[in-house]
């Protein structure tokens, strides 16, 4: 894709050399802290100590490890204390500085950090191999998707998208080393492979995202509507596949512990962190506004109700999906629609921290803020909107979680009217077209 400099203005660019020097600043800064923990005045937040901590790589790493003498990696025994009290905030075993976090995914997603463990048996090193793969992955995705968009709105969208390196939830959950920022990367890099006529390639990568993270399936829906059976074979194959490889790699007692696992996964109950009032409160999901609605002593409100609540979503989510992939939509468009559905996919799960829930939304803005040319009016805006949804408040900061609550409606509001605004673009006439052509 040619770049097109008369697509930015001047603002444009000075608000992408200040964000790129930012973040070239801070991805540095946290590399230090990625090679050596101790240096932790390079970490993301170098003032909370739950930040500097806790790692959800940990959980991957012990269950990649354990599984073939312990099948049952659901077992809350591998990852917090013998002491830990299941009606109180979570106590976690440790590997070195940081607190082990509990495994939550099915069991196909091990086969990747068994795979790594093979070049990185030790966590450390590990730690340093994911955070590399992770900001590679997101790196290429940035550049494929901006690509897709055309000459004009790509270049503008590679000038914002330091935007989204520079987010204080980008780094953090770089930081803690969550599956996230590679299941929405890879997700997106799946559909623009779709989209040039490369379905193999898309579907192994859909495919594993899906049987890895559940919520890229909702991508999968959007397929369907739009009847691209080619994608749709490739990656139900590939799911196959790689069902078939954890299988033969694990047996079969670890998806009978994650079929036990289900109904504590939908309701939140398996969720230690749903225990802390501080993470109830900057819980982003849908079904996780039962849990807020608790902090304010609304009866009838936990885990029972967050399931009920998840299924009706599930409903609507996936008719809405399926409603937009039957549009007609400008190539151009495709883009956004893709990760407005990933943002209503990650709303979903019974528990969503800020962290993980902001990078799609992010991303997301700036698509939007890249459709056209922008005016001054339009960046003050588009920054306005990046500055709401980096509000972050550390787990372990001193603040009412009913204030908490209140504070993260805010970023978590915005969210759900991206989205919404990425999917209510006005579709061209005609019938539904066929993916794009190889460029």
């Amino acid at each position: 894709m040619p770049l097109d400099a008369a697509a930015a203005p001047r603002g444009l660019r000075v608000v992408s050399a200040l964000a790129t020097a930012a973040a070239l600043v801070q991805v540095g800064r946290l590399a230090v802290f990625i090679v050596a923990p101790s240096a932790v005045a390079f970490s993301s937040v170098p003032g909370s100590a739950w930040e500097l901590r806790h790692s959800c790589l940990s959980a991957y790493a012990v269950a990649a490890e354990v599984v073939d003498s312990h099948p049952n990696v659901y077992d809350d025994a591998l990852y917090s204390a013998p002491q830990d009290d299941p009606a109180k905030p979570r106590k976690p075993l440790r590997i070195g500085s940081f607190n082990v976090d509990v495994y939550e995914y099915p069991p196909q997603f091990l086969l990747l950090p068994r795979a790594l463990r093979l070049a990185t048996p030790e966590f450390l090193d590990l730690r340093s191999l994911w955070f590399g793969l992770s900001g590679l992955t997101l790196l290429a995705a940035l550049v494929a998707v901006a690509r897709a968009l055309g000459p004009a709105a790509g270049t503008r969208a590679l000038l914002l998208s330091p935007l989204v390196w520079v987010a204080l939830p980008t780094l953090s959950t770089l930081q803690k080393g969550n599956f996230q920022v590679m299941a929405v990367a890879l997700s997106m890099l799946a559909m623009v492979c779709f989209a040039r006529r490369r379905p193999a390639a898309g579907g192994a990568l859909l495919a594993f995202m899906t049987v890895s993270k559940l919520f890229p399936g909702l991508l999968g829906i959007y397929l369907i509507a739009r009847r691209d059976w080619r994608a749709v074979a490739w990656s139900a194959a590939f799911g196959v596949a790689f069902t078939a490889a954890a299988l033969l790699d694990l047996g079969w007692a670890p998806f009978a512990a994650f079929v036990d696992h289900v109904p504590g996964l939908l309701s939140g109950q398996s969720f230690p962190a749903l225990r802390n009032p501080m993470a109830m409160a900057i819980n982003f999901s849908i079904p996780g506004l039962a849990f807020k609605l608790k902090l304010f002593g609304v009866p009838g409100m936990g885990f029972g109700a967050a399931k009920w609540i998840g299924w009706i979503y599930t409903v609507i989510a996936t008719a809405l999906v399926y409603a937009v992939g039957r549009r007609s939509l400008r190539a151009g468009e495709r883009p956004q629609v893709w990760l407005a559905i990933l943002v209503l996919a990650t709303l979903r799960s019974p528990f969503l921290p800020q962290a993980y829930a902001a990078l799609p939304p992010l991303w997301l803005l700036t698509l939007l803020a890249a459709r056209r040319r922008p005016a001054t009016g339009d960046l003050a805006a588009l920054l306005g909107g990046w500055i709401l949804l980096n509000i972050y408040w550390p787990l372990d900061w001193p603040l009412d979680p009913r204030w908490l609550a209140l504070l993260s409606l805010v970023p978590q509001a915005l969210t759900i009217v991206l989205a919404l605004v990425a999917l209510r673009l006005e579709p061209e006439p005609g019938p539904v077209p066929a993916p794009l052509p190889a460029t």
